[in-house]
């Protein structure tokens, strides 16, 4: 039996009272099975009446000491005894399945995040998209498909709403209807609560992987050839300044936490994230997340702020999570001022869209500075830029790999060294593609000789799968 911190055991308590409460609403009950009998199998209905009745029952007959001192695995066994004598004093006839899963049910709603914890426990599911309590979708496999997993009611999501926010020490209700939390193991959170959620609750969670993505695995998966891998590989090591651009969702954070495994062990390394997600192997690593303001506006930190900061940390990488604004002309800074190898990712659709997006969000820090300035920092201070896409199969792969070139004019000159091709698709639906390859010496061609992988990088273009 664990023994768990009194600050821990005072937040299950609460949790526990907040399902009792909401447990005990007969009319949200009422309306809940109105629904599921419009929607469910009869066998399915008449399980979900059955559950109804007996939650409220059971859970007056658990002891909330008793609760918060066992595990989840013993607590299912201590409840599944206790839905057993309530349902033959009722004189309701259940089955051993039946009762697990009423158990179950109860488990969840104590310890965990209700109905969407199986959704949570599954590794198959990258993202869980709540759009009120009858409506739930998941991607899994690149594709996304609707859930039959419900909430009884909107009272049932609104409580596991609030006890998310609480969790990470926010609050979610009419006069603070929106929320940006994490959960414990990591997990992106979004909450838009009503009035602005006019179905609902809206609950939207990008979940955090807990297996390490290798090249090796972008290779088994179709995101990238082994040449590819390979040029990504000696980009790492030779500590290129690297921008990976992309959409949400195309699988750019996975790509970075892929780049820093080529991270030397004896360099100090600094990471600047919104939401904490990456995954450095590394042992001297200092990791630091923004910080949002306070119901009263007050004690914000921003990245910008963190960006900053970290230049007087003595860095030798700095991984910005993703760039989202002001932040971009410091990372730009940071890039031209020794700091080499650092990383960082940003919302475009092609390499050259990246760039535009850098010039723009270093405007925003109204800093006066002619665009010619600013092209001539970006190109001073990026050597590559991935692009990563989510395509129609499902398939996340990398799009082109750029080259920043310099400057011509007033124009960013940017070489792909390699560029999807789409040929078509076969009879599965899975989309056949290939890559133009440019040969062309790369302008950080010095780097390569520096640090005597010219003669590596040349073969890896003699690769018989490019």
């Amino acid at each position: 039996m664990s023994i768990n911190k009194p600050s821990e055991q005072q937040d299950r308590l609460r949790r526990i009272q907040s399902v009792q409460t909401t447990f005990g609403q007969p009319e949200a009950s009422t309306a809940s099975v109105e629904i599921v009998q419009e929607t469910l199998p009869t066998d399915v209905t008449t399980l979900q009446n059955h559950s109804l009745v007996l939650r409220p029952l059971c859970l007056n007959r658990l002891d909330p000491t008793l609760v918060l001192s066992l595990s989840q695995d013993d607590l299912l066994e201590q409840v599944e005894q206790v839905v057993s004598r309530v349902a033959a004093e009722q004189k309701i006839q259940l089955n051993l399945r039946e009762q697990r899963s009423i158990a179950t049910e109860l488990v969840h709603d104590m310890k965990g995040l209700g109905p969407i914890q199986p959704l949570l426990d599954d590794d198959g599911i990258n993202d869980i998209m709540v759009n009120g309590p009858n409506t739930i979708f998941v991607e899994k496999k690149g594709k996304t498909v609707q859930s039959n997993i419900k909430f009884r009611d909107v009272r049932h999501l609104s409580s596991v709403c609030q006890r998310i926010a609480s969790d990470v020490g926010r609050r979610i209700d009419e006069s603070s209807p929106m929320v940006d939390a994490r959960l414990k193991d990591g997990s992106r959170v979004n909450i838009v609560f009503p009035p602005l959620a006019l179905d609902g609750p809206y609950l939207s969670i990008r979940k955090f992987s807990r297996h390490k993505i290798s090249f090796q695995q972008l290779v088994n998966n179709g995101s990238c050839t082994p040449a590819m891998a390979k040029i990504l590989e000696i980009a790492g090591r030779i500590r290129l300044n690297i921008v990976i651009s992309g959409g949400t969702g195309s699988g750019k954070t996975t790509l970075l936490n892929a780049l820093s495994h080529f991270i030397d062990f004896g360099e100090r390394v600094i990471t600047v994230e919104d939401a904490a997600e990456l995954q450095l192997q590394q042992p001297h690593v200092v990791r630091m997340e923004t910080r949002p303001p306070s119901l009263e506006g007050t004690g914000e930190v921003t990245q910008r702020d963190l960006v900053r900061n970290a230049l007087r940390m003595r860095p030798d990488r700095i991984i910005i999570g993703e760039v989202r604004g002001a932040e971009a002309f410091d990372m730009l800074q940071a890039m031209n001022t020794g700091h080499d190898g650092s990383m960082s990712t940003v919302h475009a659709n092609t390499t050259r869209d990246g760039v535009t997006r850098i010039e723009s969000m270093v405007q925003m820090g109204n800093f006066g500075l002619p665009i010619s300035a600013i092209r001539n920092q970006i190109v001073g201070a990026v050597d590559m830029i991935i692009q990563i896409g989510r395509h129609r199969d499902g398939g996340r792969r990398i799009m082109q790999i750029t080259d920043v070139a310099g400057v011509e004019g007033d124009i960013v000159v940017l070489n792909d060294i390699f560029r999807l091709k789409f040929d078509g698709e076969d009879a599965e639906g899975k989309l056949l593609t290939s890559y133009d390859v440019s040969r062309i010496r790369p302008s950080f061609y010095e780097k390569l000789v520096y640090n005597q992988m010219d003669g590596v990088w040349n073969s890896a273009f003699e690769s018989k799968v490019i």
